[in-house]
């Protein structure tokens, strides 16, 4: 009996305290529904009416979340819906520093928020920066742009360098795990990865995205791919369309606006890849060949042309641009390249029109006045790619087909040095036997393309960065290995890129490293050492040590590099940038010497990596080094080689 007492007591304080506040609330709402009915709208009443109505109906729809977790909407101050129609992560430029802030953008405002740091057991809550009533949003010019802020882009070898460190921490942590490490250590170095990685993603967007309010304030986003700002402009304009009006949130409103946003959030993560599950796939690590063929679909002629961008580290980035198919409705590209993939998982194309206006070319560099005609993104399936055959595909684009095809060599596959079985052409082909052929010091190959790169690419912005089109490449290579007699007039009309890009793999392709194998393991100790004197001599006395026809070729390049990278205002290219791209191609070793120095595929910038560029950076920053003085002067210095 007095069980049943304390069990119908329990139940009445339960009804009470949980059942009873909501009821009343519920029925509250009711009478505040009805009221307003039969008030006037001009009473001064109404407004306050709204305002209880409003407040109540979000209350018990956060109630009643846990029954329909996918709640995407809140109550406007006229009781309509306010639904979310996009959210993420984005980079805003706010008193000359970069904060990460997440937006959302619903029906009628644009909100820009970051999380309140809130204490262990606490739920998160959001914190509004700022917002714009869609209907006071406009997107400047860019002639009005040339009067906001100039964006501070950080140099490429900062970006690099935190890179290398990312993919070093990473191979430490796989280590960990193989070796059944201990679990502080592994989330020790979660922490300093996921920091890193943090900085990495605030760090590299550089493409502006500006948003002005009517009413005067102006907004910088910094992102770091075009498709994302095209996407984001779109979903706004198109908003834009309806037939919206000016308002102000009183701060109860604007208060329980925010505080919607941890409920309807879509983006819940920022996008770093130590955020993932273990489980989940880590992307494609290698290289990519892309073949854009044709478009159609555009209802009048264009100056046409592509981009591909490609996730990597988190974000995305533009890796390859066609070349401009003029005044026509159905372009034909057919051009070829070879993309890197760093931890990749999709690909993007976007077909734009060629904006040759000079009064709309803004003097924003990273600025993209060229109209996106049409954009489209697919998940690159590693069961699909990666196999020996080109798999043909189709991208739709607001009406416009793109043809296009691709396959995917592993990483692994693309370091192997193959020797050519023909040994009259130049690639694949000793430098040695090239040079006593030719009867000359430096190959006729690396002397042209040099000569060329320098009389019209010195300025070219990314010069030996940006892929040249492979299909272009490969017409080199066959004219320089039949030494064709129309090679000049060939390469005086080829695109400056496709001739870095020859360059390129004519040192990729070299049976074995420019700077030896034999050598290898000498220039990994060298430039680790810490004494700089003896890091000098042990560098120099390698350099002698080189065969005379690699010594020569190596400083006849480095000096071009050195007068590539005065030229990094225009073109882009610092010297860590062009030791970036070139040091992995002069140093890694051949197949059988490589082994011993491979780690995992997925390990892009290993420590052997980062050695290769630093070994070569070392060089392109030391004074002019003279191979008559290298051979003149005896250091007494000595190592095993």
């Amino acid at each position: 009996m007095e069980i049943l007492v304390i069990v119908r007591l329990c139940c009445n304080c339960t009804y009470a305290l949980l059942y009873k506040p909501i009821d009343r609330v519920t029925r509250s709402t009711l009478v505040l529904h009805d009221l307003l009915k039969h008030t006037p709208a001009d009473h001064p009443d109404y407004p306050l009416l709204q305002d209880a109505l409003r407040i109540s109906q979000n209350f018990l729809s956060s109630i009643n979340e846990d029954i329909d977790p996918r709640r995407t909407a809140v109550t406007t101050p006229k009781g309509e819906t306010r639904q979310l129609i996009k959210d993420g992560f984005l980079v805003e430029l706010s008193e000359g520093s970069r904060k990460l802030r997440h937006v959302f953008l619903f029906t009628d405002v644009l909100l820009c928020a970051k999380l309140k740091k809130t204490a262990v057991g606490k739920h998160q809550q959001y914190d509004c920066k700022w917002y714009v009533p869609l209907a006071d949003l406009v997107f400047p010019s860019p002639e009005e742009s040339e009067h906001c802020p100039q964006v501070h882009v950080i140099p490429d070898h900062e970006l690099e360098d935190m890179k290398m460190k990312i993919s070093t921490i990473k191979s430490e942590m796989q280590k960990e795990k193989a070796n059944k490490g201990q679990s502080r250590a592994i989330e020790r170095l979660k922490k300093k990865m996921f920091e890193n990685e943090f900085w990495l993603l605030l760090n590299s967007p550089a493409i502006p995205f500006r948003i002005h309010n009517r009413n005067g304030k102006s907004y910088l986003f910094l992102l770091s791919s075009d498709y994302e700002r095209s996407e984001w402009r779109e979903a706004i304009q198109r908003l834009q369309k309806k037939d919206l009006q000016a308002f102000v949130l009183s701060s109860v409103e604007l208060q329980v606006l925010t505080g919607s946003c941890f409920k309807l959030r879509t983006v819940h993560n920022i996008p770093v890849t130590s955020n993932k599950d273990d489980d989940e796939s880590p992307g494609l690590y290698g290289f990519l060949h892309v073949i854009v063929h044709s478009a159609k679909g555009f209802k009048q002629s264009a100056n046409l042309y592509c981009t591909l961008e490609v996730d990597s580290f988190g974000y995305f980035v533009s890796k390859a641009k066609t070349r401009v198919f003029r005044d026509t409705t159905e372009p034909q590209w057919n051009e070829e390249f070879e993309i890197e993939l760093e931890g990749s998982q999709s690909l993007r194309i976007l077909c734009y029109e060629k904006c040759y206006d000079k009064t709309k070319l803004n003097k924003d560099n990273n600025e993209i006045v060229d109209k996106i005609m049409g954009k489209g993104q697919i998940q690159l399936d590693p069961q699909a790619v990666q196999t020996k055959n080109w798999h043909m595909d189709v991208i739709e684009m607001n009406g416009i087909k793109v043809e296009f095809s691709m396959k995917f060599t592993s990483r692994d596959m693309s370091l192997k040095r193959t020797p050519s079985k023909k040994q009259t052409g130049v690639f694949g082909v000793k430098i040695s036997v090239v040079t006593k052929r030719e009867r000359s010091k430096v190959p006729y190959i690396v002397r042209q393309c040099i000569e060329e790169v320098e009389k019209r690419g010195i300025e070219e912005v990314g010069i030996y960065r940006i892929s040249g089109v492979a299909t272009d490449i490969q017409a080199l290579k066959a004219v320089f290995d039949a030494n064709n007699k129309d090679i000049l007039v060939m390469l005086s009309d080829m695109d400056i890129n496709a001739i870095a890009g020859t360059l390129k793999l004519y040192f990729r392709e070299l049976p074995e490293p420019l700077l030896t194998d034999r050598l290898y393991p000498a220039f990994m100790e060298g430039i680790a050492l810490s004494d700089p004197a003896a890091k000098e001599n042990c560098m120099m006395h390698l350099l002698r040590s080189l065969p005379d026809p690699n010594l020569i070729t190596f400083l006849f390049l480095l000096e071009h590099l050195k007068r590539v990278a005065e030229k990094e205002p225009i073109n882009k290219m610092s010297l860590h940038n062009l030791a970036t791209v070139f040091g992995p191609t002069l140093l890694r070793p051949s197949e059988g010497e490589s082994k011993a120095h491979l780690t995992l595929a997925s390990d892009i910038w290993s420590h052997d990596v980062m050695a290769q560029v630093q070994v070569l950076l070392y060089y392109l920053q030391h004074p002019p080094i003279s191979f008559t003085e290298l051979k003149r002067n005896t250091l007494y210095f000595s190592t095993d080689v």
